[in-house]
């Protein structure tokens, strides 16, 4: 079965692993738009139905659409999602923008006070100024925190939390932004900020870093895969806002710099628009991939480590792998 295929490939990485695929289909105006880019470096193209979820048990073919085929492993499982959550945020801001009610040029400082640490402006040693849309570009390309955080306060936590529901994401909840999930894991450690949790961290029992909330899908923000395929189907088939709000986001998710997850699971010459998601022993992504032939599909894979020292680039590539068996079931290949 595809889904013991599955299954042994996150085993093999010494982890567990969540997945869920399925085809999209949407007006032409979302399929195979200009600016395409290869595999690694993501491609704006598919489109989506928005179709209602339904349960799956397994691999299971005919639940997400009309005589519609789909890959379910755990697909209905609560899982962390970490920096995917920055697919809402980011649509947010676009719908918003669309709307006239933010001017997307609007300039914001970034200063110490604001910098987590990590890629992007989170990162700077001086302090930057950019617009409102450069803070969703680093977002979403380099999973930048501090950019999220600031656009996160500017559009609203409640607002993303509504547009969550009014996506019919009945099971995803965002409890924060970046610097809200830092601080959760600096007060459970006991740790003044990052240097100190860093010193601190490594020397915890294994069984204490695995109870952190930040870990945990009943206390922190997630989702199911299922709700994720759905809400980048949404977004490809622009009904999850205005076009131009949809556009922006497939635009923003084909420029993603990392390629060791997804990426690697598939050809040279398919393409890939996604986003990533880290976290101790987590790891995940959730994309749209594109055949030549045009055909797309959206996968989400969640994987957790059974020990955390586990080799990360053993556990991406499987992340990839298992993206790779499931498109190819889909795509009736190897059959």
């Amino acid at each position: 079965m595809i889904e013991e295929r599955i299954r042994q490939v996150f085993a093999a990485a010494g982890a567990e692993g969540r997945l869920h695929a399925v085809p999209v289909h949407g007006p032409a105006s979302a399929v195979g738009e200009a600016g395409e880019r290869h595999a690694g470096a993501g491609a704006k193209s598919g489109a989506g139905d928005g179709a209602e979820s339904g349960a799956t048990a397994g691999a299971t073919v005919g639940a997400e659409q009309p005589g519609g085929r789909e890959v379910g492993v755990g697909a209905d499982d609560p899982v962390v999602i970490a920096s995917i959550f920055k697919v809402l945020l980011v649509l947010e801001f676009a719908r918003q923008a669309a709307a006239g009610q933010l001017d997307p040029r609007e300039r914001v400082r970034v200063t110490a006070a604001d910098r987590l640490g990590g890629w992007g402006t989170a990162g700077c040693l001086d302090d930057v100024e950019l617009s409102l849309r450069d803070l969703a570009h680093f977002a979403m390309s380099v999973s930048d925190n501090s950019a999220a955080d600031l656009l996160l306060d500017r559009v609203g936590l409640d607002t993303v939390r509504l547009l969550a529901a009014e996506l019919g994401l009945e099971r995803t909840r965002i409890v924060g932004g970046p610097r809200d999930l830092l601080e959760s894991m600096l007060a459970e450690v006991g740790a003044r900020d990052e240097r100190d949790f860093a010193a601190r961290y490594p020397a915890l029992p294994d069984d204490r870093k695995r109870r952190l909330a930040v870990l945990d899908p009943r206390r922190t923000t997630a989702s199911t895969p299922r709700e994720i395929t759905r809400l980048l189907r949404l977004i490809w088939t622009d009904a999850a806002g205005p076009p131009e709000a949809c556009s922006l986001v497939r635009d923003l998710m084909s420029r993603q710099v990392f390629r060791h997850r997804l990426v690697s699971g598939f050809p040279d010459d398919v393409t890939v628009a996604a986003k990533t998601g880290t976290l101790p022993g987590l790891h995940m992504e959730a994309g749209v991939v594109r055949h030549p032939d045009g055909e797309c599909h959206a996968v989400a894979v969640f994987a957790r480590t059974h020990a955390l020292a586990a080799s990360r680039p053993t556990v991406d590539a499987a992340v990839g792998r298992a993206a790779g068996i499931a498109v190819g079931f889909l795509r009736g290949e190897g059959r």
